[in-house]
Order: C-alpha cells, then structure tokens, then sequence
C-alpha cells in the first residue's frame, strides 16, 4: 500500500476516532458556551513527563480558565495520532487542531523554517531569546496562515552538541571518518557535510541501538537526551559545541484558525506566550539536572573548551548558500541579525 493512501486512511481514521472524542462541540468559537465548547485537539509524540508535554497542559489549562470554559484544548500525547509528519499532515488538513513541531520541519510548507536549522544563527541562550520573544517574530509567526497553519508560540528545546561513544570534538576535523546521526532535515544533513562529518538521518527512537551496535559513531542533541534517552549509557564525551539552538513551534492548523473569532485569538496567544516563559525556567532545570546524572550516574565527560569559531567558520558558506537559494531564509535572518 503506497505511503499517500496509508496517510489518507490515517487522516480518516483520526476524524473519525476525533469525530468521537469531541462530540458536542462548536464549530466555531463565537457560538461556544461553557455547556456546548469548542473543543480543540492537539496532538504530539512526547511523553507525559516531558517538559514541552507539561507546558502545553499550562496552555490548555490556562486557555479553559482565559474564556471561561468556552474553550476546551484535549490533548493526546505519544504518538497516539501518529508520527510528527503523520500529525503534521493531518493539521494542514484540519483534522487535528493543534500540533508541537521541530521548526524545521515546517520548511515543507515555507521555506523561511529552514532558517532554524541553520548553525550558528543566534548568539547563545540569551540572543535566542531576544529573538524569539521580540514582536517581529511574533508577526513572522502570525504571517503564515496561507500555507495552513499559524505558529502560536515556541518552546526552547536547548542548545545541540555533538557527543560520542569516546572521542571529544573540539573542531570539525574531529568530525571527519565519523558516522552521526542528524534529524531527518535538509538543512542538518547539509550541515554535517559541512563539518566533514558523514550525516545519517534517523528517528530518534533508533538512536540508542545504533550507538549500541556501530551503526552510527555518535550523534547531537541537547543534554536530556543523553538522560531521558538513556545516550549517556553508550556515549561518554559530550562535547559541548552547540552548533543550532532549534525551537519547537506549537502549531494551529489555518482550517481551524478561520474559525476563531479575534477576541478568543487573543486568549490562545495569551496562554500560549505564558506557557513559553514558564517552560524556560522548567527547561534550565532540566538541564542541571540532566548534566548532573549523566557526570554523576552514567560517567559521562562533558568537554567545553571546544573551538567554536572554527565551527561557525566551517559553516558560514552553508548559511550563505541557504540565504541565496531561499529568499525566504534571507528575509528572516536580516530579522534575526537586526534584533542581535
């Protein structure tokens, strides 16, 4: 069965089961009440104990409290509804409201989400959040609804390094010979040829047996991946280079968005920017924690006098091809370089 019908009896599948679960609901948010809602999905492949998961349950939560009731936000989460992609699709069709994404992978509706993939793009923590936090990027987010969806806020997802079985790297040389896993994304596979690397794109879920058995030599993530993926149990040097700080986007579908009126846009937006700032203190904790039980538990070295410039020096002509194939990607990084 080719993968196009598998994905549209999915999509039928999932109103139907949708169909169910929100019975009695409005179509559209000016005829709902706290009797007769409108009850709006939001699908995602995370666990219930992840840091984005509790931060879109303060979204939903507060978005019920925000219009009284009116608004009701379900939420299904581990992959219930299938696979981001799968998910994703499902959104651009409107058969699920809301959905969490890697930011790049909106790039296969607009071009400008490449833009988050790119190394290098922001300085640090703190310049990521003036970014992404400032009015312009609430408008770039806002300004997409003609390509299906609207983007109603971020979540950091942290800085990715480089780490492996048990070599530092600590410049881009160190990088050559070697097998790492990347995120499915043009731009990370480009990223890592650019490095000298040998990019392998895989799922996540792979990850751990592919490190275990040789298939891949090491791989890049944040540092609760080495915790909460259990990397930390096969890879011993982190090397702390942080090459991309990529965001997760929360997602509304277009479809569904038409349907609420400005006042409740207003109220979703609200919840939505206040879960943000309260995932950021929740995701610094997780980090401590994660780097402290990886060093402690699991004897994992962490290596930070690492040679970023070479890095981003290694990469620029990367950014640069980006910015002349998409005029898209080079509309948003004159945003990004204005607010630096």
């Amino acid at each position: 069965m080719k993968r196009k019908t598998v994905l549209v009896l999915l999509a039928i599948l999932c109103a139907l089961l949708l169909s169910s679960c929100n019975k009695g609901g409005v179509e559209y948010s000016k005829d709902a009440t706290k009797e007769n809602p409108m009850v709006l999905t939001l699908a995602h492949n995370m666990a219930e104990n992840h840091t984005v998961h509790i931060a879109l349950q303060e979204f939903a939560d507060r978005v019920n409290e925000l219009s009284d009731g009116r608004i009701e936000i379900r939420i299904y989460p581990n992959g219930q509804l299938g696979s981001e992609t799968e998910v994703l699709e499902q959104l651009m069709a409107g058969v699920v409201a809301m959905t969490k994404v890697s930011a790049p992978g909106l790039a296969t509706y607009d071009n400008a989400y490449h833009t988050f993939g790119l190394p290098y793009i922001f300085d640090g923590e703190e310049g990521f959040y003036k970014v992404m936090d400032s009015q312009e990027m609430q408008d770039f987010f806002l300004s997409t609804e003609d390509d299906g969806f609207v983007a109603l806020t971020y979540y950091t997802s942290g800085a990715r390094s480089f780490y492996t079985k048990n070599k530092a790297i600590r410049k881009p040389s160190d990088l050559k010979g070697l097998k790492i896993r990347v995120q499915d994304m043009k731009s990370q596979i480009d990223m890592m040829e650019a490095l000298g690397g040998t990019p392998v794109a895989m799922a996540y879920g792979d990850v751990y047996t592919s490190l275990q058995t040789g298939i891949i030599d090491g791989t890049e993530n944040n540092e609760t991946a080495l915790t909460t993926g259990l990397h930390g149990e096969v890879c011993k040097v982190f090397s702390v280079d942080q090459h991309a700080i990529i965001p997760d986007v929360l997602v509304m579908s277009s479809v569904v968005w038409d349907r609420i009126d400005e006042a409740d846009r207003e109220i979703i937006l609200q919840a939505a920017r206040e879960s943000t700032q309260s995932h950021k203190i929740a995701w610094e904790a997780a980090i401590d924690e994660a780097v402290e039980q990886a060093k402690t538990e699991m004897g994992v070295e962490f290596v930070y006098d690492v040679d970023m410039e070479a890095f981003r020096a290694a990469t620029a002509s990367m950014v640069d091809e980006y910015r002349a194939e998409y005029p898209e990607v080079d509309e948003l990084m004159t945003i990004i370089e204005s607010l630096r």
